[in-house]
């Protein structure tokens, strides 16, 4: 059966959705068969992959809403043993309606159970907020990876999203871990990126992934180009850290 692992921060500009296409990508290419969830109404994951919200006639709004299945919703991307559940920007609407449904924080969890078996990792690339999105994707997973910047509000939204995580786990899903914090934009030369790790070793050191993502501008193009940074530049510095996150990821679980 597979797990499924939601990438979470409710603050923006984190590297969340870069960071789970990329880990999505890295662990298709490992070999393993992956299944990358778009649940941010931003849609930038589908994008990332090469596919062109405009052409989708069903996404993870009918998923949520409707009586479709995962199957009829899920599109193959170009890239290795990955695909993906698109979005567009009609998936804000859906917060309304599943905070409308009753037991509408399970309803991922239970549209799942049919393609759980067909892959090794479902990745939920999650909004940035705390809403019933994200309570659906992380009542869903087994794991949350929690991507975020070295910066000290960071570490406070860190604390807001901790607190997040516990409740969800006594609520809905008692089996939900944080399986790792990834930092990102890292650079190494800044005093203050150091002191934030310094920081986050002290209160999570058995959650920090070892890997740290360099800022580097391979990362910052591939998007564009509707691909993970493997697929852009294979040498690139950043393609080599997803890799290893991937690696450690798949050690993790």
């Amino acid at each position: 059966m597979g797990k499924i692992i939601s990438f979470a921060n409710q603050k923006g500009g984190v590297g969340k959705t870069t960071s789970a296409v990329n880990v999505a990508a890295s662990l298709g290419i490992l070999g393993y068969k992956v299944l990358l969830i778009d649940l941010d109404p931003q849609g930038n994951a589908t994008s990332g992959v090469g596919i062109l919200k405009k052409n989708l006639k069903v996404t993870v709004f009918d998923l949520l809403t409707t009586d479709v299945t995962a199957e009829s919703v899920t599109v193959q991307t170009g890239f290795d043993h990955l695909d993906v559940i698109p979005t567009h920007t009609t998936l804000a609407r859906a917060e309304y309606e599943l905070g409308d449904t009753e037991n509408g924080e399970y309803i991922m969890k239970n549209k799942l159970e049919s393609v759980r078996d067909k892959y090794d990792y479902i990745i939920i690339d999650c909004p940035p907020s705390l809403g019933m999105l994200t309570v659906n994707a992380m009542t869903a997973s087994d794991g949350v990876v929690i991507p975020m910047q070295c910066e000290f509000f960071a570490l406070e939204g860190l604390s807001q999203l901790m607190f997040t995580i516990g409740r969800i786990k006594s609520h809905y899903n008692k089996d939900l871990n944080v399986t790792g914090i990834l930092i990102t934009m890292h650079n190494n030369r800044l005093i203050l990126s150091t002191q934030v790790i310094r920081e986050l070793r002290k209160h999570y050191a058995d959650k920090l992934f070892e890997t740290t993502i360099s800022r580097n501008v391979k990362v910052s193009e591939a998007p564009g180009f509707g691909a993970p940074v493997y697929y852009h530049d294979k040498r690139s510095k950043g393609a080599a850290e997803y890799m290893n996150v991937a690696k450690e990821l798949a050690e993790r679980i």
